[in-house]
């Protein structure tokens, strides 16, 4: 019977995927087939039926190989564990459908071919899953890396004048290292301004406010004076109804605005030459 199971799914290749897709796109709660260009639902959507086969005829528990790099293109288009346990399980579903059509599962036969089918298909599962959480891991920890070595820098513009862009959620590690930096730079630069600039904080919620306190704070206890900038109108509706206090240091909507405060608060401005 099993040899019987393989061949159906082998000879029924295309019409298990097209029934896959149409399976999945009954779901509304996942973009994935909706937002991506149909060649690209089609090919991940061929690759994936083909991992779901591959260990058929090999009868390993999956390819490794093929696993590997299926695994980074769903990373980098942002399946979720939750869109691949949906994903094959509509599959399973699929499966189940075509064998009851073709009279090779019955009632007579039904528990052994279901017992044939789940030794196949939960040990796939399990190595889909723990390769996709090895990866999201590794890539999560890359980009965390990443983002720390480009957005905590302190960057002098003007003598006394310095700049440090934000970008990427603010936690409390990040935190720790943005303090890090900003009084080192300040003390080191001998800033008398120093610009936070939070265009590229995508929320602002009450413990990212809690720490950019802090920060300006600690400006200010070794002699310099901070200026929030980058306040987009959301950012701001977000701060007024948190009842977030702003008020001790200056706040701008641009970077430029700041800049222009800034060289007045350090007795400068900026003149266009005739």
């Amino acid at each position: 019977m099993n040899e019987v199971m393989r061949n159906s799914i082998f000879d029924n290749i295309e019409t298990i995927t097209t029934r896959w897709i149409e399976r999945m796109k009954d779901h509304s709660d996942e973009r994935f087939l909706d937002i991506m260009p149909a060649p690209v639902v089609a090919t991940m959507s061929r690759e994936f039926t083909e991992l779901m086969t591959s260990n058929l005829s090999t009868k390993e528990q999956v390819d490794k190989d093929r696993l590997d790099e299926f695994t980074k293109k769903i990373i980098h288009f942002g399946w979720s564990i939750k869109f691949i346990n949906r994903a094959i399980d509509a599959f399973s579903s699929v499966i189940y459908e075509l064998f009851f059509e073709n009279g090779i599962l019955t009632d007579k036969n039904l528990r052994e071919g279901v017992n044939i089918f789940a030794s196949w298909i939960n040990p796939l599962r399990e190595s889909i899953i723990e390769e996709y959480s090895v990866k999201w891991e590794r890539t999560d920890s890359l980009q965390k890396i990443a983002l720390q070595e480009l957005s905590a820098s302190l960057i002098p513009v003007f003598e006394k004048i310095s700049v440090m862009p934000l970008v990427g959620t603010i936690d409390t590690e990040r935190a720790k290292l943005i303090m890090e930096n900003l009084l080192e730079g300040v003390v080191k630069q001998r800033a008398e301004v120093v610009l936070l600039d939070i265009t590229g904080v995508p929320v602002v919620d009450t413990m990212v406010a809690h720490h950019i306190i802090q920060a300006a704070d600690a400006v200010r206890l070794v002699g310099s004076k901070c200026m929030l900038v980058g306040i987009r109108p959301e950012i701001a509706q977000t701060i007024v109804t948190l009842g977030i206090n702003l008020t001790d240091f200056s706040t701008t909507s641009t970077l430029r605005r700041g800049m222009q405060k800034a060289l007045q608060m350090t007795g400068r401005t900026i003149v266009e030459e005739e």
